[in-house]
């Protein structure tokens, strides 16, 4: 069986001293498999940045160990290792052409002038820009940037890809046109991408697998399926999508359970009888208090009293040609099977929050 391509063994970092100590990296073990799309998934200052630079090389870890195909990189400096890094701002030379800016890194490390002519003519050609070599920076888009840079770093072959927040400086079309380019180029290189970035919606559409962080530790990995649909934390639950959760007091009266419950939206339903709740479901009653029209669906919130007495909110989302005669104000039912819910560790006050950046 192959080493994976990174491991990360009991990671921790921290920066300042006592009593000023601040733990960016809170003991992280991760298994990297070699040829993954990696996504490093989390708000501002959970850490994932910081463990990224670690892998690069940037960082030096507090404790614990990297290392990159079975061998330890712990204590080796950023160009002993292989990998390479793109960085938000692309980093390009301005003054130097799209081929040399792609030739740069052969350039230093001596290959010959006709191979990496070669070797950089063919790398432009697979991000589509075969024909922009002669082209500085500042001539081309935001986007063909990105490529470029992409370009610059897989020219020297390394065995992971090491990608910090690339696409966050692009508006939000041609972001989306670079996740597909993203993907697509990943697959036909093979190498091993490690991708950070704080958009659920990123991480979700593009990555074979991802990590969650909160707090400079990991909540949960898995593939984006498991990660939306069976988060196993409260915060996972409230990051990720929006998310409904009900806790102990709440979940005892509804569920018939006193954990703490997490539901999507798009599993609930309105209903306005109790005649029209089935036997395999469970449902409260509330007041629409706001409906958020988003296309072909609409985000209903649901405002309800809570077994303590407060006010809580659940969202429904729900076909927007289903509708009608649903005011602010409306009193309505919500339903959900109980199949629908799941228990999760209670990790934060997340209670029925959207997550950052929702698709």
């Amino acid at each position: 069986m192959n080493d994976p391509a990174i491991h990360l063994v009991r990671l921790r970092k921290t920066f300042g001293h006592d009593p000023h100590t601040v733990v960016a990296v809170d003991d992280v073990s991760l298994e990297i498999a070699e040829g993954e799309f990696f996504s490093l998934l989390g708000p501002s200052g959970s850490g994932k940045t910081t463990v990224l630079r670690m892998i690069a090389g940037f960082e030096l870890p507090t404790a614990g160990a990297i290392l990159l195909g079975g061998a330890d990189v712990t204590r080796l400096a950023p160009y002993d290792r292989d990998v390479n890094t793109v960085f938000q701002d692309y980093a390009l030379f301005p003054h130097l052409t799209v081929q040399q800016n792609v030739e740069y890194g052969l350039k230093v490390k001596k290959v010959p002038k006709a191979e990496r002519r070669r070797r950089a003519a063919e790398m432009l050609e697979s991000v589509r820009l075969g024909s922009f070599g002669r082209r500085r920076p500042h001539e081309m888009s935001g986007g063909q940037r990105q490529r470029v840079a992409l370009a610059r770093a897989l020219v020297n072959r390394p065995k992971v890809l090491l990608l910090d927040e690339p696409l966050g400086a692009l508006d939000l079309k041609l972001r989306e046109e670079m996740q597909v380019e993203l993907k697509t180029i990943q697959r036909e290189v093979g190498i091993t991408f490690v991708f950070v970035t704080h958009d659920q919606g990123e991480a979700l559409s593009m990555s074979d697998r991802i990590a969650v962080f909160n707090h400079g530790r990991i909540e949960q990995v898995g593939t984006p399926r498991e990660i939306y649909e069976k988060p196993t934390t409260s915060f996972v639950a409230g990051f990720v999508g929006t998310s409904n959760v009900l806790e102990a007091a709440d979940s005892e009266r509804v569920m018939g359970e006193a954990a703490t419950f997490t539901v999507r939206p798009e599993r609930m339903r309105l209903v306005y009888t109790e005649d029209g709740v089935d036997a395999l479901e469970v449902s409260v009653e509330g007041i629409v208090t706001d409906v958020q029209y988003l296309g072909s669906q609409c985000r209903v919130r649901v405002d309800f009293e809570s077994a303590d007495g407060s006010i809580r909110h659940l969202f429904a989302s729900v076909p927007s040609d289903g509708l009608a005669g649903v005011a602010i104000g409306s009193d309505v039912r919500l339903a959900w099977p109980r199949t629908a819910a799941f228990t999760v560790a209670n990790t934060g006050s997340v209670n029925n929050t959207e997550g950052e950046n929702q698709p």
